[in-house]
């Protein structure tokens, strides 16, 4: 059995491999169902061994970090973070419980709370002073977003201007914040405003009208929501795409509404996202100089007034019950919404309590999102195909007959491993039930034929890409190609992830181009990739590349001769070694060149191991790349070509550095955890 700490590490590197790629890259690999539980694998082994957490830990973090781009980089004026997730009833019951044991509330108090769905989008932050729009931000890793301002500018449902609503002067202490007096006496209380009854016990329904939400603009306010694209829109997004291509074969095509929202809003040209047909959808706040409100209902009543779009299924809710029935209602709704959904956003309403609530880690205490299960459909598994990485594992992916999942045609499958094969039973011309969460490669449940009476799928034991031995190791379930870099598939595999966003980031040097490039003789290792200004004659006669184009390549090219080491170790793609790990490693020891001299050392697993978040696994893992004399070439010729920078870190004092601060004896108006 893995070890805890080892397993840790590998779930830190995993996870944060996971959010680079939905948050930055817009390529989400593996289901939300599957990201979920290796969130809740990480969650119960902290729990379980408190003194192994990391300080990568996923449980400490929100989003990627944000990748290289042409856009400004931004700090948040307040955190932008994720929310824990709920996935039964009993985890619902479960949270207002712990409000109540938060706040020391007795077990009949009323915890009013606000429902509405939790829309597949793209968060932004749309910074107002004075009610103009100055800034809008992408959340990045939840501190540290990207300036998109330009771009958002062309959405049209995003108001430039707030205007506010005619004020009734009687009421103008609802932008002044209320007492704490004041928001007691008030619970229980429906909002204030206009009402119509909802249909679920116990549920008010916001009256979202301009006239329902009035009152003057506070100096600074953030709104928070989601930019998205309309599933019709989507369609016809893709469809004119197509229809404009020179060459249909290499249209470029979005897999889903989310990845064409975040690909259509981060754009250097915001002619570009103009064109898009892009929305956006309030749902909270960041930085206010005041709050139009004392509870959440009536804030979001005020945003509406303001002239942002709200979803029209907000409801407050003053019983569990009606706040499950709501989520029902959503779920039974999904698939005519006009806008993939994922979950239903629960909120305590009372703003008063939201404050004193605050914070754990990378989500507040005062929200909670209720996922949808999976949804599911039949279909027949067509093939069974192997898929070569670059780290050599042989991935199966299955062809299926395609068929719509939740409103999305899906065609291909992840099988995982041979013992997921195993475990379904599948073959060719099995049928299976397919489950799908949000994601864009789904996976299968359930092989409803597995009792037909035909031969078992035949695992290679050679390499489908260079014919070496496919093999696994002691302890893992994974098998691997011995070939490595004589396999052309893990040299192609290697060079697009040397090049990536996480990596060194390269524009205009994708997947296409390393492949063309990689056929052409060109690209071996990446120091090739520094040397290919040597074949600007050869490239400028191919169809499709241009002085411009061809410039601009190069110049990209140079701009990373003294890479970040971090990503410089990262994009090496040693085994074990993901974004999180490289952070360790480089901080550890100063620089990449002497973390290599230090794997090449008698001590080595040793020294390695002694790093914090570096494991024995992660120790060998680099150990092994160095011993191979092959990897040592491909280094050595690397430096040639570049000088990754040395690490500078930087360590910021405040006023609570090296102190410890102790509570002793009871505590009259809050509980424990409320003061910690």
């Amino acid at each position: 059995m893995t070890d805890p700490a080892t397993r840790l590490a590998f779930l830190a590197a995993e996870i944060a491999r996971h959010n680079r790629l939905y948050h930055a890259d817009d390529a989400p690999e593996i289901s939300d169902a599957e990201y979920d539980a290796l969130m809740r694998e990480n969650a119960a082994l902290e729990a379980e061994f408190p003194h192994l957490v990391r300080d990568d830990s996923p449980s400490k973090q929100v989003g990627a970090a944000v990748a290289a781009s042409p856009l400004r980089k931004v700090a948040h004026a307040r955190p932008m973070l994720s929310l824990d997730n709920a996935f039964a009833d009993e985890d619902v019951f479960d949270f207002v419980a712990r409000v109540r044991r938060f706040l020391a509330l007795p077990d009949d108090a009323v915890v009013a709370l606000t429902a509405e769905p939790k829309i597949d989008g793209l968060s932004c932050s749309l910074r107002y002073e004075q009610g103009r729009l100055v800034l809008a931000a992408t959340r990045g890793d939840g501190s540290v977003g990207e300036d998109v301002t330009a771009n958002v500018a062309t959405i049209s449902d995003v108001p430039q201007q707030l205007n506010p609503s005619p004020v009734d002067p009687s009421d103008q202490l609802r932008f002044q914040g209320r007492g704490k007096d004041d928001a007691q006496r008030r619970q229980g209380e429906g909002v204030s405003g206009e009402h119509s009854q909802s249909p679920l016990p116990g549920a008010a329904r916001l009256s979202l009208s301009p006239e329902g939400a009035r009152g003057l603009i506070p100096d600074i306010f953030e709104v928070r929501g989601e930019i998205y694209m309309a599933k019709a829109d989507f369609a016809a997004l893709n469809a004119r795409l197509l229809a404009e291509a020179e060459d249909p074969a290499k249209a470029r095509q979005f897999a889903n509404p989310r990845n064409a929202a975040a690909g259509s809003l981060r754009q250097k040209d915001a002619n570009v996202t103009a064109s898009r047909p892009l929305k956006f959808l309030a749902h909270g706040w960041g930085e206010a100089s005041e709050l139009p409100g004392a509870t959440q209902a009536e804030v979001v009543a005020t945003l509406k007034g303001w002239g942002f779009a709200v979803d029209e299924r907000f409801i407050r809710t003053e019983t569990t019950e009606a706040a499950l029935a709501q989520y029902r209602a959503i779920e039974a709704a999904r698939a005519d919404l006009p806008f993939d959904i994922d979950g239903v956003v629960y909120k305590v309403d009372r703003l008063d309590w939201q404050a004193r609530l605050g914070f754990v880690s990378r989500a507040p205490r005062w929200a909670l999102a209720h996922k949808f299960p999976a949804e599911r459909a039949e279909t027949t598994l067509e093939a069974i195909d192997i898929q070569v990485g670059r780290t050599g594992k042989l991935t199966p992916v299955g062809r299926l007959k395609p068929v719509t999942v939740g409103g999305v045609v899906v065609s291909n499958v992840t099988l995982h491993n041979k013992d997921e094969i195993a475990r379904l039973g599948v073959r060719p011309g099995d049928r299976v039930l397919v489950q799908r969460a949000g994601d864009v490669i789904p996976q299968i449940v359930e092989n409803l034929t597995r009792g037909d009476d035909r031969p078992a799928f035949g695992y290679p034991e050679t390499c489908p890409q260079c014919g070496s031995e496919a093999r696994g190791e002691e302890g893992e379930v994974d098998i691997r190609c011995t070939g490595g870099l004589v396999c052309p598939a893990q040299r192609i595999e290697r060079l697009k992830h040397f090049v990536s966003r996480g990596a060194l980031d390269i524009d205009g040097l994708g997947e296409k181009t390393i492949v063309e490039f990689f056929e052409l003789g060109w690209l071996h290792s990446p120091a090739d990739i520094f040397r290919l200004s040597q074949h600007r004659d050869e490239l400028l006669a191919r169809e499709g590349w241009k002085a411009k184009s061809v410039d601009n390549l190069f110049a990209a090219i140079d701009a990373r001769r003294a890479p970040d080491p971090i990503r410089f170790l990262f994009g090496l793609g040693i085994r074990h070694v993901g974004a999180g790990t490289s952070k360790d490693l480089v901080r550890a020891f100063g620089s990449v060149e002497r973390i290599a001299e230090v794997a090449q050392s008698e001590d080595a697993v040793a020294e390695l191991s002694g790093v914090e978040g570096v494991g024995p696994v992660v120790a060998k893992a680099l150990v092994d790349f160095f011993h191979e004399a092959h990897n040592r070439e491909v280094w050595d010729d690397l430096l040639r070509e570049v000088s990754p920078a040395p690490y500078v870190s930087s360590v910021r004092a405040s006023s609570v550095t090296g102190k410890t601060i102790v509570f002793t004896g009871s505590l009259e108006t809050m509980s424990r955890d409320e003061a910690k």
